[in-house]
């Protein structure tokens, strides 16, 4: 059993679970997002308006602080929803629902257990802003396959 924890996953199963994951949050992201479209969409009309209302060439500046406002909150929403969904789980079993729907964990390179909640929020948070380019360095890494967010919080994924 030891063994079989230490054999990295393979790559279409990490994936697979990598956009199912996705998935849920863009689908989060989505519905945090959709209510506050319309709210700036008239915002911005309004400005426009009144700009073309006085007469003058004027610049009128898309992002104030209600539209950037409405931003904050969408990213507070993902933010939350990453938490919960991505980070809680992950530091307390090692799987998001993607990663248990195909059979995938996340563990500490040191311990071989689920990685700490720091460590799994510092993977979350270093995937997040590198992307796809920081995942897809686990095609040449070996011998554990480490993705740039695992290298960055200790962790490696395994089947």
């Amino acid at each position: 059993m030891a063994e079989r924890a230490v054999r990295p996953a393979g790559l279409v199963r990490r994936g697979v679970a990598r956009l199912l994951d996705s998935l849920v949050l863009g689908a989060v992201t989505t519905g945090a997002a959709l209510p506050l479209v319309p709210r700036a969409t008239a915002h911005i009309e309004a400005k426009v308006d009144a700009a073309r209302g006085m007469g003058r060439h004027t610049t009128v500046w898309l992002l104030d602080a209600t539209v950037t406002g409405y931003l904050g909150l969408v990213l507070a929403a993902v933010l939350l929803f990453g938490i919960l969904y991505e980070v809680a789980p992950t530091a307390r079993w090692g799987r998001t629902p993607g990663k248990k729907l195909l059979g995938v964990r996340v563990l500490a390179t040191a311990t071989r257990r689920p990685p700490t909640f720091g460590a799994a929020l510092g993977r979350w948070l270093v995937y997040a802003a590198l992307g796809l380019p920081g995942g897809l360095w686990c095609l040449v890494d070996r011998p554990r396959r480490q993705a740039w967010h695992d290298k960055a919080a200790g962790t490696y994924v395994s089947r």
